[in-house]
Protein backbone atom coordinates (compact mmCIF):
# COMPACT_ATOMS: atom_id res chain seq x y z
CA UNK A 1 0.00 0.00 0.00
CA UNK A 2 0.83 3.80 -0.73
CA UNK A 3 1.34 6.27 2.20
CA UNK A 4 0.10 9.77 1.59
CA UNK A 5 3.06 12.16 3.80
CA UNK A 6 0.01 13.57 6.01
CA UNK A 7 -1.00 10.40 6.58
CA UNK A 8 2.85 9.66 7.66
CA UNK A 9 3.16 12.60 9.48
CA UNK A 10 -0.01 12.18 12.02
CA UNK A 11 1.09 8.46 12.23
CA UNK A 12 4.57 10.04 13.74
CA UNK A 13 2.57 12.26 15.92
CA UNK A 14 0.88 9.48 17.32
CA UNK A 15 4.27 7.42 17.62
CA UNK A 16 5.79 10.65 19.80
CA UNK A 17 2.92 10.83 21.75
CA UNK A 18 2.80 6.97 23.13
CA UNK A 19 6.25 7.26 23.16
CA UNK A 20 6.29 10.11 25.89
CA UNK A 21 3.51 8.57 28.42
CA UNK A 22 5.93 5.36 28.34
CA UNK A 23 8.73 7.02 29.38
CA UNK A 24 7.07 8.84 32.19
CA UNK A 25 5.61 5.40 33.32
CA UNK A 26 9.17 3.82 33.14
CA UNK A 27 10.65 7.03 35.05
CA UNK A 28 7.51 6.32 37.51
CA UNK A 29 8.55 2.52 38.22
CA UNK A 30 12.07 3.57 38.42
CA UNK A 31 11.51 6.51 41.22
CA UNK A 32 9.17 3.47 43.35
CA UNK A 33 11.70 0.75 43.20
CA UNK A 34 14.61 2.99 44.60
CA UNK A 35 12.45 4.28 47.11
CA UNK A 36 11.65 0.91 48.37
CA UNK A 37 15.13 -0.56 47.99
CA UNK A 38 16.48 2.99 49.67
CA UNK A 39 13.42 1.86 53.14
CA UNK A 40 14.93 -1.26 53.23
CA UNK A 41 18.37 -0.31 53.83
CA UNK A 42 17.63 2.25 56.09
CA UNK A 43 15.29 0.12 58.76
CA UNK A 44 16.07 -3.40 57.45
CA UNK A 45 18.82 -3.95 59.30
CA UNK A 46 17.68 -6.15 62.34
CA UNK A 47 16.55 -9.33 60.77
CA UNK A 48 13.72 -11.74 62.44
CA UNK A 49 15.53 -14.32 64.47
CA UNK A 50 14.20 -16.74 62.92
CA UNK A 51 15.37 -15.73 59.54
CA UNK A 52 18.97 -15.35 60.67
CA UNK A 53 19.08 -19.47 60.86
CA UNK A 54 20.98 -20.66 57.45
CA UNK A 55 18.70 -21.47 54.22
CA UNK A 56 18.17 -25.27 54.19
CA UNK A 57 19.98 -26.92 51.61
CA UNK A 58 18.02 -29.04 48.81
CA UNK A 59 19.18 -32.77 49.51
CA UNK A 60 21.61 -33.78 46.41
CA UNK A 61 20.30 -35.18 43.41
CA UNK A 62 20.26 -38.94 43.13
CA UNK A 63 22.53 -40.13 41.02
CA UNK A 64 20.72 -40.96 37.58
CA UNK A 65 19.88 -45.07 37.35
CA UNK A 66 18.87 -44.81 33.84
CA UNK A 67 21.67 -46.90 31.49
CA UNK A 68 24.34 -45.46 29.26
CA UNK A 69 23.20 -45.76 25.85
CA UNK A 70 23.90 -49.14 24.14
CA UNK A 71 27.07 -48.79 21.83
CA UNK A 72 27.98 -51.50 18.91
CA UNK A 73 31.43 -52.32 19.32
CA UNK A 74 32.86 -53.76 15.95
CA UNK A 75 35.19 -56.85 16.06
CA UNK A 76 38.21 -54.62 16.05
CA UNK A 77 37.10 -53.22 19.64
CA UNK A 78 36.50 -49.57 18.23
CA UNK A 79 33.46 -48.41 20.40
CA UNK A 80 30.64 -46.66 18.19
CA UNK A 81 27.51 -44.99 19.40
CA UNK A 82 24.65 -44.96 17.23
CA UNK A 83 25.86 -41.95 15.41
CA UNK A 84 28.82 -43.79 14.31
CA UNK A 85 30.68 -41.24 16.84
CA UNK A 86 32.98 -42.83 19.06
CA UNK A 87 31.82 -43.39 22.37
CA UNK A 88 34.31 -43.71 25.58
CA UNK A 89 33.72 -47.18 27.20
CA UNK A 90 31.15 -47.40 30.32
CA UNK A 91 32.68 -46.58 33.99
CA UNK A 92 31.94 -50.14 35.56
CA UNK A 93 29.27 -49.62 37.86
CA UNK A 94 29.04 -51.69 41.38
CA UNK A 95 25.84 -53.90 40.89
CA UNK A 96 25.32 -52.81 37.46
CA UNK A 97 23.00 -54.56 35.26
CA UNK A 98 22.38 -54.93 31.50
CA UNK A 99 18.96 -56.08 30.29
CA UNK A 100 18.56 -58.07 27.63
CA UNK A 101 15.63 -59.37 25.80
CA UNK A 102 15.08 -62.23 23.31
CA UNK A 103 11.92 -63.58 21.07
CA UNK A 104 11.70 -66.51 19.07
CA UNK A 105 11.06 -66.55 14.98
CA UNK A 106 10.26 -63.43 13.28
CA UNK A 107 8.99 -64.21 9.57
CA UNK A 108 8.34 -60.86 7.34
CA UNK A 109 7.36 -62.81 4.41
CA UNK A 110 4.48 -64.65 2.72
CA UNK A 111 0.91 -63.85 4.95
CA UNK A 112 2.55 -61.61 7.60
CA UNK A 113 4.15 -59.52 4.85
CA UNK A 114 -0.04 -59.11 3.34
CA UNK A 115 -1.09 -57.79 7.04
CA UNK A 116 1.86 -55.58 7.19
CA UNK A 117 0.95 -53.63 3.46
CA UNK A 118 -2.43 -54.07 4.87
CA UNK A 119 -1.94 -52.33 8.58
CA UNK A 120 1.56 -50.46 8.42
CA UNK A 121 5.34 -51.38 9.37
CA UNK A 122 4.28 -51.44 12.60
CA UNK A 123 1.63 -53.75 13.12
CA UNK A 124 3.03 -56.90 14.05
CA UNK A 125 4.92 -55.38 17.33
CA UNK A 126 2.31 -52.89 17.99
CA UNK A 127 1.99 -55.00 21.14
CA UNK A 128 4.86 -55.94 22.35
CA UNK A 129 7.20 -52.99 20.96
CA UNK A 130 7.15 -51.44 24.79
CA UNK A 131 8.86 -54.94 26.50
CA UNK A 132 11.42 -54.44 23.78
CA UNK A 133 12.30 -50.87 24.06
CA UNK A 134 12.57 -51.21 27.70
CA UNK A 135 15.47 -53.65 26.98
CA UNK A 136 18.82 -52.56 26.91
CA UNK A 137 19.72 -54.75 23.94
CA UNK A 138 16.87 -57.02 22.00
CA UNK A 139 17.17 -59.74 19.92
CA UNK A 140 15.84 -61.97 17.54
CA UNK A 141 15.72 -64.70 14.22
CA UNK A 142 14.87 -63.35 10.90
CA UNK A 143 13.58 -66.06 9.17
CA UNK A 144 13.65 -64.70 5.66
CA UNK A 145 15.84 -62.66 3.03
CA UNK A 146 15.03 -58.96 2.75
CA UNK A 147 15.46 -58.62 -0.92
CA UNK A 148 13.67 -57.69 -4.26
CA UNK A 149 15.88 -60.25 -6.54
CA UNK A 150 17.55 -62.94 -6.16
CA UNK A 151 16.80 -66.86 -7.40
CA UNK A 152 14.56 -68.88 -5.34
CA UNK A 153 15.98 -71.91 -3.19
CA UNK A 154 15.63 -75.14 -5.24
CA UNK A 155 13.66 -78.73 -3.70
CA UNK A 156 12.33 -76.76 -0.66
CA UNK A 157 8.84 -76.54 0.57
CA UNK A 158 8.92 -73.15 2.23
CA UNK A 159 10.87 -70.51 0.24
CA UNK A 160 10.30 -67.00 1.79
CA UNK A 161 11.45 -63.39 0.57
CA UNK A 162 10.59 -60.05 2.43
CA UNK A 163 10.33 -56.55 1.85
CA UNK A 164 13.08 -54.28 2.72
CA UNK A 165 10.21 -51.96 3.83
CA UNK A 166 9.43 -53.79 6.41
CA UNK A 167 12.52 -53.98 8.36
CA UNK A 168 11.26 -50.24 9.65
CA UNK A 169 8.86 -52.15 11.60
CA UNK A 170 11.60 -54.61 13.54
CA UNK A 171 13.82 -50.80 14.17
CA UNK A 172 10.80 -48.79 15.29
CA UNK A 173 9.87 -52.16 17.98
CA UNK A 174 13.53 -51.68 19.59
CA UNK A 175 15.63 -54.30 17.60
CA UNK A 176 18.76 -54.06 17.83
CA UNK A 177 20.11 -57.43 16.33
CA UNK A 178 18.66 -60.36 14.34
CA UNK A 179 20.26 -64.01 13.80
CA UNK A 180 20.78 -64.63 10.30
CA UNK A 181 22.18 -68.34 10.80
CA UNK A 182 19.25 -70.23 9.87
CA UNK A 183 17.48 -72.13 7.43
CA UNK A 184 15.66 -69.42 5.20
CA UNK A 185 18.55 -66.88 5.09
CA UNK A 186 19.67 -67.98 1.95
CA UNK A 187 16.23 -68.76 0.33
CA UNK A 188 16.98 -65.99 -2.57
CA UNK A 189 20.86 -67.17 -2.82
CA UNK A 190 23.41 -65.37 -1.87
CA UNK A 191 22.14 -62.18 -3.68
CA UNK A 192 19.49 -62.21 -1.40
CA UNK A 193 21.96 -62.57 1.69
CA UNK A 194 23.71 -60.13 0.53
CA UNK A 195 21.05 -57.71 -0.09
CA UNK A 196 19.46 -58.66 3.61
CA UNK A 197 22.92 -58.19 5.16
CA UNK A 198 22.65 -54.67 3.50
CA UNK A 199 19.17 -53.49 4.07
CA UNK A 200 20.05 -54.13 7.96
CA UNK A 201 23.22 -51.81 7.87
CA UNK A 202 21.07 -49.18 5.97
CA UNK A 203 18.45 -48.82 8.63
CA UNK A 204 20.58 -50.01 11.48
CA UNK A 205 20.22 -53.09 13.00
CA UNK A 206 22.77 -55.46 13.60
CA UNK A 207 23.16 -59.12 12.28
CA UNK A 208 25.31 -62.27 13.19
CA UNK A 209 25.31 -65.60 11.81
CA UNK A 210 26.33 -64.77 7.63
CA UNK A 211 29.05 -63.18 5.68
CA UNK A 212 30.92 -63.09 2.65
CA UNK A 213 33.30 -65.69 4.57
CA UNK A 214 33.21 -67.76 7.27
CA UNK A 215 35.18 -65.17 8.87
CA UNK A 216 32.53 -63.04 8.99
CA UNK A 217 29.80 -65.61 9.24
CA UNK A 218 31.49 -66.54 12.72
CA UNK A 219 32.18 -62.80 13.80
CA UNK A 220 30.16 -61.39 16.89
CA UNK A 221 28.51 -58.06 17.53
CA UNK A 222 29.72 -56.34 19.99
CA UNK A 223 27.86 -53.66 22.55
CA UNK A 224 29.01 -52.02 25.66
CA UNK A 225 25.85 -51.10 28.77
CA UNK A 226 27.13 -49.94 32.10
CA UNK A 227 30.53 -50.82 31.88
CA UNK A 228 29.32 -54.69 30.45
CA UNK A 229 30.30 -55.81 27.49
CA UNK A 230 27.83 -58.28 25.52
CA UNK A 231 28.92 -60.33 22.76
CA UNK A 232 26.21 -62.04 20.26
CA UNK A 233 27.09 -65.02 18.08
CA UNK A 234 24.80 -67.17 16.13
CA UNK A 235 25.25 -70.35 14.36
CA UNK A 236 22.87 -72.95 12.82
CA UNK A 237 22.40 -77.08 12.88
CA UNK A 238 19.91 -76.44 10.19
CA UNK A 239 21.27 -76.24 6.58
CA UNK A 240 19.43 -77.41 4.06
CA UNK A 241 21.81 -78.05 1.76
CA UNK A 242 25.97 -78.06 1.85
CA UNK A 243 26.30 -74.93 0.01
CA UNK A 244 24.86 -72.63 2.13
CA UNK A 245 27.77 -73.25 4.41
CA UNK A 246 30.17 -70.23 4.44
CA UNK A 247 34.23 -71.16 4.11
CA UNK A 248 37.29 -69.01 3.56
CA UNK A 249 36.12 -69.08 -0.03
CA UNK A 250 32.15 -69.04 -0.09
CA UNK A 251 29.50 -66.90 1.38
CA UNK A 252 27.25 -68.78 3.68
CA UNK A 253 26.22 -68.95 7.14
CA UNK A 254 27.86 -70.50 10.32
CA UNK A 255 26.91 -73.67 11.11
CA UNK A 256 27.57 -75.81 14.05
CA UNK A 257 26.99 -79.96 12.75
CA UNK A 258 30.57 -79.50 13.70
CA UNK A 259 30.76 -77.19 16.82
CA UNK A 260 34.74 -76.55 16.56
CA UNK A 261 34.42 -73.24 14.65
CA UNK A 262 31.30 -72.14 16.95
CA UNK A 263 33.24 -73.22 19.97
CA UNK A 264 36.17 -71.09 18.50
CA UNK A 265 34.38 -68.10 17.91
CA UNK A 266 32.81 -68.28 21.64
CA UNK A 267 36.50 -68.37 22.83
CA UNK A 268 37.66 -65.59 21.54
CA UNK A 269 34.49 -63.51 22.12
CA UNK A 270 35.38 -64.07 25.66
CA UNK A 271 38.54 -62.46 25.60
CA UNK A 272 36.87 -59.31 24.47
CA UNK A 273 33.44 -59.48 26.67
CA UNK A 274 31.88 -60.17 30.13
CA UNK A 275 28.84 -62.17 28.36
CA UNK A 276 28.83 -64.35 25.45
CA UNK A 277 25.32 -64.75 24.39
CA UNK A 278 25.13 -67.75 21.31
CA UNK A 279 21.78 -67.87 19.10
CA UNK A 280 21.27 -71.00 17.51
CA UNK A 281 19.28 -72.30 15.03
CA UNK A 282 18.75 -75.99 16.01
CA UNK A 283 16.58 -78.95 16.79
CA UNK A 284 12.92 -80.40 15.81
CA UNK A 285 9.65 -79.00 14.13
CA UNK A 286 6.50 -78.74 16.33
CA UNK A 287 8.19 -80.37 18.93
CA UNK A 288 8.43 -78.96 22.58
CA UNK A 289 10.90 -81.34 24.07
CA UNK A 290 14.08 -80.99 23.22
CA UNK A 291 16.39 -83.31 21.13
CA UNK A 292 19.71 -84.83 21.99
CA UNK A 293 21.84 -83.07 20.00
CA UNK A 294 20.35 -79.30 21.24
CA UNK A 295 21.45 -80.65 24.89
CA UNK A 296 24.95 -81.85 23.71
CA UNK A 297 25.80 -78.83 22.19
CA UNK A 298 24.40 -76.58 24.25
CA UNK A 299 26.80 -77.73 26.90
CA UNK A 300 29.34 -77.49 24.81
CA UNK A 301 28.77 -74.15 24.24
CA UNK A 302 28.79 -72.98 27.64
CA UNK A 303 31.86 -75.37 28.54
CA UNK A 304 33.55 -72.89 26.05
CA UNK A 305 32.40 -69.88 27.84
CA UNK A 306 28.89 -68.97 26.92
CA UNK A 307 26.49 -67.75 29.03
CA UNK A 308 23.43 -68.02 27.38
CA UNK A 309 22.37 -70.06 24.90
CA UNK A 310 19.48 -68.87 22.64
CA UNK A 311 17.53 -71.64 20.75
CA UNK A 312 14.92 -71.39 17.48
CA UNK A 313 13.81 -73.27 14.72
CA UNK A 314 11.30 -76.06 16.53
CA UNK A 315 8.36 -73.08 15.90
CA UNK A 316 6.78 -73.71 19.94
CA UNK A 317 8.23 -73.47 23.23
CA UNK A 318 10.44 -75.49 24.76
CA UNK A 319 11.85 -75.91 28.13
CA UNK A 320 15.30 -73.97 30.08
CA UNK A 321 18.14 -75.44 31.65
CA UNK A 322 20.57 -74.00 34.05
CA UNK A 323 24.05 -75.91 33.47
CA UNK A 324 27.23 -74.81 35.20
CA UNK A 325 25.09 -71.94 36.86
CA UNK A 326 24.82 -70.66 32.74
CA UNK A 327 21.22 -70.64 31.18
CA UNK A 328 20.03 -72.55 27.89
CA UNK A 329 16.34 -71.78 26.38
CA UNK A 330 15.79 -74.82 23.97
CA UNK A 331 13.55 -72.89 21.97
CA UNK A 332 11.30 -69.25 21.97
CA UNK A 333 9.06 -70.83 19.27
CA UNK A 334 7.75 -68.35 16.93
CA UNK A 335 7.46 -64.70 17.58
CA UNK A 336 5.94 -62.95 13.99
CA UNK A 337 5.22 -65.87 12.15
CA UNK A 338 2.15 -67.90 9.94
CA UNK A 339 0.11 -70.49 12.11
CA UNK A 340 -2.42 -71.66 10.76
CA UNK A 341 -4.31 -71.32 13.89
CA UNK A 342 -2.08 -74.14 15.74
CA UNK A 343 -1.73 -73.09 18.94
CA UNK A 344 1.21 -74.29 19.76
CA UNK A 345 3.28 -72.31 17.33
CA UNK A 346 1.03 -69.19 18.66
CA UNK A 347 2.54 -69.61 22.36
CA UNK A 348 5.29 -67.20 22.56
CA UNK A 349 6.76 -64.43 24.53
CA UNK A 350 9.61 -62.16 25.43
CA UNK A 351 12.64 -63.82 27.03
CA UNK A 352 14.49 -61.08 29.55
CA UNK A 353 17.44 -61.50 31.10
CA UNK A 354 19.34 -59.14 34.21
CA UNK A 355 22.77 -59.73 33.66
CA UNK A 356 26.04 -59.00 35.78
CA UNK A 357 29.57 -58.12 34.40
CA UNK A 358 30.56 -61.52 36.11
CA UNK A 359 27.99 -63.17 34.33
CA UNK A 360 25.52 -63.84 36.01
CA UNK A 361 21.47 -63.53 34.67
CA UNK A 362 18.39 -63.52 36.29
CA UNK A 363 15.63 -64.65 34.22
CA UNK A 364 11.71 -63.61 33.68
CA UNK A 365 9.35 -65.09 30.66
CA UNK A 366 6.26 -62.95 29.84
CA UNK A 367 3.62 -65.18 28.19
CA UNK A 368 2.16 -63.88 24.66
CA UNK A 369 0.22 -65.10 22.18
CA UNK A 370 0.26 -64.37 18.24
CA UNK A 371 -2.36 -64.34 16.54
CA UNK A 372 -2.69 -62.79 13.11
CA UNK A 373 1.00 -62.08 13.27
CA UNK A 374 0.70 -60.08 16.47
CA UNK A 375 2.78 -61.24 19.44
CA UNK A 376 -0.08 -59.66 22.71
CA UNK A 377 0.16 -59.93 26.04
CA UNK A 378 -1.61 -62.87 27.58
CA UNK A 379 -4.70 -62.58 30.27
CA UNK A 380 -3.52 -63.85 33.79
CA UNK A 381 -5.32 -66.75 33.76
CA UNK A 382 -3.75 -67.82 30.23
CA UNK A 383 -0.54 -66.77 31.56
CA UNK A 384 -0.61 -68.88 34.46
CA UNK A 385 -1.27 -72.07 31.91
CA UNK A 386 1.67 -71.20 29.88
CA UNK A 387 3.98 -70.84 32.63
CA UNK A 388 3.21 -73.82 34.61
CA UNK A 389 3.35 -75.43 31.67
CA UNK A 390 7.15 -74.07 30.57
CA UNK A 391 7.97 -74.94 34.38
CA UNK A 392 6.93 -78.83 33.45
CA UNK A 393 8.71 -78.66 30.22
CA UNK A 394 11.89 -77.40 32.43
CA UNK A 395 11.65 -79.62 35.19
CA UNK A 396 13.87 -82.52 33.67
CA UNK A 397 16.52 -79.76 33.56
CA UNK A 398 16.46 -78.68 37.06
CA UNK A 399 14.54 -75.59 36.54
CA UNK A 400 11.30 -74.52 37.71
CA UNK A 401 9.26 -71.32 36.25
CA UNK A 402 7.30 -69.22 38.59
CA UNK A 403 3.54 -67.87 38.09
CA UNK A 404 5.76 -64.70 38.06
CA UNK A 405 7.45 -65.78 35.38
CA UNK A 406 10.84 -66.05 36.84
CA UNK A 407 12.79 -68.80 35.82
CA UNK A 408 15.05 -70.63 38.67
CA UNK A 409 17.01 -74.00 39.33
CA UNK A 410 14.54 -75.90 40.95
CA UNK A 411 14.95 -76.84 44.66
CA UNK A 412 17.72 -79.19 45.52
CA UNK A 413 18.55 -78.88 41.93
CA UNK A 414 22.74 -79.59 41.20
CA UNK A 415 23.56 -78.75 38.35
CA UNK A 416 25.88 -81.51 35.72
Amino acid sequence: MTYSRTHSRRKHRRRARILFYVNVLFLVVVLGTGAVLAYHWMYGQESDPVSESPAESPPPAEPSSEPSPTAVQSPDNDVSDDEGMTAEPSADKDGATVNLAFVGDILLAARVEEYITKNGVDYPFRNASDLLQAADIAAANLENPITERGTPAEDKTYVFKGSPESLQGLKNAGFDIVSLANNHTLDQGWEGLSDTMDYLDDIGIDHVGSGSDDTEAYTAAYYEVNGIRVAYLSVTNVVPVTEWKADKNHPGVAETYDTTRAVQAIKNAKELADIVVVMVHWGKEKVQEPIDKQTSVGHVFIDAGADLVIGSHPHVLQGFETYKGKWIAYSLGNFVFTSAGDRLTQETGVLQAACTKQGECGLTFVPMLSTYAQPSPMSEEEGSTLLAKLSELSSPYGVSVHSNGEIVPSSGALSP
